[in-house]
């Protein structure tokens, strides 16, 4: 069993701050500054290029990806790490259409996270063949899979509502058409026991600054399943994606395996806190986490229904129908949520009306939930909300 009053300690948090946003940016592991210290000083100071070999800077993408590939339920060797998650999906949903040449449809639904709908708008504007993206509504997409779909790209946790699809059921029906799944874990990479390889996904892509603490803007990372690795085309054809770059060929050759997906140079310094957050991962696994958050989730759901009856739930009430975050209707909500944060509970606003709270079992337990419902409560009770100051919306909501 974890010990999660351990895991709790290895992370910095701000006196007086209950932290639920971890699921937007989780917070500063106690070990990342004096790892990137390491990597600048020792490693970029004292070796400068030579670091690419000697600290092995240049290994980094993939050693990184396969310890993520531990808390995805993933393979060895089909994890890569570095640029963006836009990119990732990009890479991920224009190699899937190859695989699907005879067939122009991509099906998503109206709860993925906007910017891979506008990846796939950018992709179809660009290849000019005809494609169409069709969105519907979360509850029916698995209706909306036949035989013309050529794609399912799906965010498995709703970024709004936390609500989760099941990956394994709808992998299964799309496979029994024909159609290749491009699976986004933004929402779900170190927050569900997710299992790509028992589900059979196709490909996947994920981001680590949320729940994974890499740090602001740390490197998003794709996953492609063995039986695609070595055919996919890399549409991004990077230079370090080619088999021999330092050959300097003049026409592409794309590197054997997951290499093939790298595009831009590794982020070192980056990588260096990931790492660091990493270890901390070491201590746990998917299976405790997954349970914990449950647990969580459910005594918030509980409480703030008992203590603010202003607010209405806008996540599933079946725990295993939800990632670890927990959302919230009221009309005011972003006021509310700027109330709640001067009193140092920290979670964040979602247009049009909802209040989201993130829950890590790393570092909150069930007294951090109580106490923030409380303070939650005196601000809905109290109308504290109700503030000119609290109603002027900053550029990050």
């Amino acid at each position: 069993m974890t010990d999660f009053a351990a895991t709790k300690d290895m992370f910095h948090l701000p006196k007086d701050v209950i932290y639920l946003d971890g699921n937007s940016l989780g917070p500063l592991p106690k070990s990342a500054p004096a790892a990137m210290e390491h990597t600048m000083r020792n490693e970029w100071g004292e070796m400068l290029i030579t670091g690419w070999n000697k600290a092995h800077w240049m290994e980094k993408s993939t050693s990184v990806g396969d310890r993520i590939a531990r808390l995805i339920g993933a393979e060895t060797g089909c994890v890569i790490v570095g640029d963006t998650l836009s990119i990732k999906v990009y890479q991920a949903l224009a190699s899937a259409l190859e695989l699907t040449p005879d067939r122009k449809v991509i099906l998503s639904d109206s709860g993925n996270f906007p910017s891979d709908l506008y990846m796939a708008e950018g992709l179809i504007g660009s290849l000019k063949q005809g494609h169409e993206l069709r969105v519907v509504a979360p509850e029916d997409v698995e209706a909306n899979i036949n035989d013309d779909i050529a794609i399912l790209m799906l965010t498995e946790v709703d970024y709004r509502t936390g609500r989760l699809h099941d990956m394994q059921a709808l992998t299964a029906k799309a496979h029994a058409h024909g159609v290749i799944t491009v699976w986004d874990l933004a929402h779900t990479a170190g927050a569900v026991d997710v299992q790509l390889a028992k589900a059979g996904a196709d490909f996947a892509v994920g981001c680590t600054y949320k729940y994974m603490n890499g740090g602001p803007g740390a490197p998003a990372f794709i996953y492609v399943a063995p039986r695609h690795v070595d055919v996919v085309r890399p549409a991004l054809s990077g230079w370090l994606g080619h088999d021999a770059p330092f050959a300097f060929e003049q026409s592409y050759r794309p590197s054997a395996g997951i290499e093939r997906m790298r595009v831009g140079t590794p982020p070192v310094l980056a990588l260096s806190s990931l790492e660091a957050a990493l270890d901390i991962w070491d201590m746990t696994t998917m299976t405790d986490i997954r349970a914990k958050s449950q647990d969580l989730t459910d005594l918030f759901i509980s409480e703030v229904e008992a203590r603010c009856p202003q607010l209405r739930l806008a996540s599933p009430r079946d725990k295993n129908a939800r990632g670890s975050q927990v959302s919230f209707h009221f009309h005011a909500g972003y006021a509310a949520m700027q109330a709640v944060i001067a009193r140092g509970v920290i979670g964040d606003f979602r247009a049009p009306d909802i209040m989201r709270f993130g829950f890590t079992p790393l570092y909150i337990n069930e007294a951090d939930v109580i106490h923030a419902v409380e303070i939650l409560q005196d601000v809905m009770a109290n109308d504290r909300w109700d503030h000119p100051k609290y109603k002027q919306r900053a550029a990050v909501t």
